[in-house]
């Protein structure tokens, strides 16, 4: 028996996704957020020195999104795990279409418990 509990997509992004600042990032993800349906609890975003990458969270009712990037190599990294009513794919989306020559790649991995994968 299989039960599917949400979808974390992974979205890997090589381009201007990894130059953003702390504010726009935050904007975007809030965009992707609203836009998939999810209610947004808290955020945080940090901006490190030296290249200036960035790590920065919402907390959702329906679980996270998550974004940690690199200027220097131009990548990015979001993770968007949600739950309920709210569509991650369409959160995805909007992060994927902020610059459309980027080159993005989208993973979906279902999350839940599955009989088959318990351990004896």
């Amino acid at each position: 028996m299989n039960t599917v509990m949400g979808q974390h997509l992974l979205i890997e992004c090589r381009g201007e996704h990894a130059s953003l600042s702390t504010d726009n990032l935050e904007e975007l993800m809030t965009k992707a957020a609203n836009a998939s349906g999810a209610t947004i609890i808290a955020s945080h975003f940090h901006q490190f020195g030296g290249h200036g990458g960035v790590t920065g969270v919402l907390m959702l009712a329906e679980s996270h999104m998550t974004v940690h990037t690199w200027p220097e190599a131009q990548y990015a990294a979001f993770d968007v795990f949600m739950c309920g009513n709210a569509d991650p794919s369409v959160a995805a989306n909007v992060i994927a279409q902020r610059f459309p020559t980027a080159d993005v790649c989208i993973k979906k991995v279902d999350r839940g418990y599955s009989v088959e994968t318990q351990n004896t």
